[in-house]
């Protein structure tokens, strides 16, 4: 259910000095590599479909469904625990306009190491109100994860070799950092994700995934 993500993706090199995001400086382009996680939704974990009965996949049997969009997020990374706040929408549908009516959703928040290690998950419920005469309904779910500024930062050598400066025409300018499998460990030992999606059982990722 993770995303790999490539690793060009997620390398963001610390600059010094004045220098601003995309700026071209001498050696290269500068860019600021942040300690907060890279927010976002595993793939065909957004939607999620209840039928009625539930061993149907017909589109008629279709109860209630929904989706998590709107996704935003705040990050604390001031103190030795990097703290980040995740906001996000609930837009439901139902199929019959009936009297009011609650449907609880389950969802989860998970840190993900590298792109692919979970390290920490953590699951909650949003709550969507149908009120009577009514076929949609919204909610606003909210989920924290925590990481430690210590495993999101980069080892001081590492951050020397990305960050050194190299001149056109030496030797050194013609060789990727990132080409060494020790430097490239140690930037996705130190880049973290918080995923959040819909708590899906096997039959409901199935049907994600296959539609």
């Amino acid at each position: 259910m993770v995303r790999k993500l490539a690793v060009s993706a997620l390398i963001l090199l610390a600059a010094g000095g004045c220098s601003r995001v995309g700026d071209i400086t001498e050696g290269g382009i500068s860019a600021l590599r942040s300690a907060c996680p890279r927010v976002g939704v595993p793939a065909g974990t957004g939607d999620i479909t209840i039928f009625d009965p539930p061993a149907s996949r017909e589109a008629k049997a279709i109860d209630v469904s929904a989706t998590l969009t709107n996704v935003t997020s705040t990050c604390d990374d001031a103190g030795e625990q990097i703290l980040t706040v995740v906001n996000f929408d609930v837009l439901g549908t139902r199929a019959a306009a009936g009297p009011a009516r609650e449907v609880s959703l389950p969802y989860f928040i998970t840190v993900v190491r590298g792109g692919t290690s979970v390290i920490a998950k953590s699951i909650n419920r949003v709550t969507l109100r149908f009120e009577a005469g009514q076929t949609r309904a919204s909610a606003k779910g909210e989920a924290r994860s925590q990481v430690a500024r210590a495993a999101a930062s980069l080892p001081e050598d590492v951050r020397t070799r990305l960050s050194e400066k190299r001149k056109a025409g030496d030797q050194s300018a013609a060789m990727d950092p990132l080409a060494d499998p020790a430097v490239r460990q140690a930037v996705l030992a130190a880049t973290f994700e918080a995923l959040v999606g819909f708590q899906l059982t096997e039959d409901q990722l199935k049907y994600n995934v296959t539609r």
